[in-house]
């Protein structure tokens, strides 16, 4: 019994840890992403060089990859878990009064978000395989403005965005402060802790969502 329990809280610090690497990233992504609203050309710069550093592309993206992997496993690997041990139902479900929808559906938001991932590995990612890799073309620091611009242009592609940054915000108001009690923090700085951790999960996805709106709003005419 210990055994599996030391297997079930090691389990859950997994979970906790390769989620927060992810906030990280998803913060630094949102930073970088933003500029493209205020300033088409340091957006081009950065992001120029986060696509041609070599420790960007061969250190830092593999790491981010695998922590996108070590985070889903590990959460369907808890929901099997979890779903195991609960051999006694409840007699009467009480909605929020046992828990927020946030906490009871994190598995189907994380699908939705996994979903999206894909959308967005192969509206970027693959583009800049082909781009780089396939047809070798020459290095332009001034085309990502445009390449992100036209992909908002689709309504239908820009509402996928937003709804999937909803249910991002709504992964993050449960899982961000979840991690830290994984974890085991709980001290005098607990609370402002969690308040910073509800903020973040609403101003970061709804600032995606403002960045989706904004280009689809204002593309770039030819």
């Amino acid at each position: 019994m210990s055994g599996l329990i030391r297997s079930s809280i090691a389990r859950k610090v997994t979970m906790a840890l390769s989620g927060l690497f992810l906030v990280l990233f998803l913060a630094q992504h949102f930073t970088i992403n933003f500029t493209s609203v205020i300033s088409p050309d340091t957006f081009n710069q950065w992001s120029h060089f986060m696509g041609y550093n070599p420790v960007v592309q061969y250190i830092f993206q593999p790491i981010l990859i695998a922590g996108v992997i070590v985070h889903f496993v590990m959460g369907f690997v808890l929901e099997i878990q979890n779903n195991k041990a609960r051999n006694v139902k409840y007699a009467k479900f009480n909605g929020n009064r046992n828990s927020t929808w946030a906490s009871r559906n994190m598995i189907i938001s994380g699908l939705v978000i996994l979903a999206f991932l894909g959308l967005h590995m192969y509206d970027f990612w693959v583009h800049e395989i082909d781009y780089k890799y396939i047809e070798v073309l020459p290095q332009d620091p001034s085309r990502y403005y445009a390449e992100t611009v036209e992909k908002f242009v689709p309504l239908w592609r820009t509402v996928l965005y937003i709804i999937a940054f909803v249910l991002l915000s709504l992964h993050l108001w449960h899982g961000f402060a979840s991690s830290f009690q994984s974890m085991g923090v709980n001290n005098k700085y607990t609370p402002g802790l969690k308040v910073f951790c509800k903020i973040f999960a609403v101003a970061v996805p709804f600032g995606f969502i403002i960045i989706a709106i904004y280009h689809h709003l204002n593309p770039i005419i030819h």
